[in-house]
């Protein structure tokens, strides 16, 4: 029975950004704004609202249980940026390795891919520093955060600012099909987009509140901890789904929105979500925290490295999935 009530609290939660990141297309094509905006901010915060809210909700108003809490708001912070700079770039790779082949080329916008990846690395550097930092230094542990907050605000600020270039070259957002409120009847403008936006908002939260409680009774049943079954259902439950988007413009040749959607969301959770982990949970440096922390670093690095050395072909991508089975292998033995 719990296994069905969290398929039904997923389902809520990925019709809820469905709607929600259906209305942010609308807003971008009506603003006029780039796919790299689009992309790297609209549907990276768009389609990473499911697992955002998980956290945020259990660590604010989760279960009874505060440790339970703790465990699934820290494992949903640190999985999502896993399964992204892993699994999530991996699956573009499989989705095109038939077209493009094995040495084919991958060809994103390069400075925004550049940029998204040099603010993830620096601010997720920060997340993992502050696990070494002592409970008592209070001050400290809220100063990493702050600065985590506002590497996200300069980030957004630089990648506004370069919107115009990209739309001056063609880079302009078209949305990809009508809004669905629309279809019943009622006109496209901002008041209706924003009457779309609030109901995918209200539909994510209510989702997001049931399968908190769905995961803290899975884990008992299962014998294993909230956390390392956060760190591993949730992202894929919530996030993987979404990221459909990216293989589909993948395939669609439209490689800059495919590679902005994922490596936009990994410096949105990268950075605010961290911030939050930092100031209200314990933070420590446990085996499956510790090691998902790492390897997660160790795919950014990987791609940053080959944007800045030749390009990104099909079979590097390959890699960061091997980054997750050894993930999975490590923590699962």
């Amino acid at each position: 029975m719990i296994f069905l009530e969290l398929l039904a609290m997923l389902i809520v939660i990925l019709i809820a950004a469905e709607v929600f990141t259906n209305a942010l297309e609308h807003l971008g094509e009506k603003l006029g704004i780039s796919e790299g905006v689009t992309g790297s901010l609209f549907a990276a915060v768009g389609t990473a609202l499911p697992e955002t809210s998980v956290p945020l909700l259990a660590l604010l108003a989760g279960t009874q249980n505060a440790s339970t809490n703790e465990e699934i708001g820290v494992g949903a912070i640190l999985g999502a940026p896993l399964m992204l700079a892993t699994l999530s770039i991996c699956l573009m790779a499989v989705a095109v390795w038939k077209r493009r082949g094995t040495q084919g080329h991958l060809r994103p916008e390069r400075t925004g891919l550049t940029r998204d990846l040099n603010f993830f690395i620096f601010a997720f550097s920060f997340a993992a520093i502050a696990m070494f930092v002592p409970h008592t230094l209070v001050t400290v542990r809220y100063g990493l955060g702050l600065v985590m907050v506002m590497t996200y605000f300069i980030y957004v600020m630089m990648t506004i600012k370069a919107s115009k270039g990209l739309v001056d070259e063609g880079h302009v957002t078209e949305a990809g099909g009508e809004m669905f409120l629309c279809k019943a009847g009622l006109p496209n403008n901002t008041i209706v987009i924003t009457i779309q936006l609030l109901l995918g908002l209200v539909m994510l939260v209510a989702g997001a509140k049931g399968f908190i409680h769905g995961v803290e009774e899975a884990a008992h049943l299962l014998g294993i901890s909230a956390l390392l079954l956060s760190l591993l259902i949730i992202p894929i439950a919530t996030e993987l789904p979404e990221k459909v988007n990216s293989i589909l413009w993948v395939r669609k040749g439209k490689d800059t929105l495919a590679f902005g959607n994922i490596t936009g969301a990994m410096v949105f959770q990268g950075t605010l979500l961290p911030a939050i982990g930092i100031m209200l949970t314990p933070w420590e440096p446990r085996k499956e925290v510790l090691l998902g922390v790492v390897l997660t670093l160790v795919a950014a690095v990987w791609l940053r490295y080959l944007v800045a050395n030749g390009g990104l072909r099909v079979w590097h991508l390959l890699v960061n999935g091997g980054v997750y089975v050894t993930y999975l292998l490590l923590v699962l033995s």
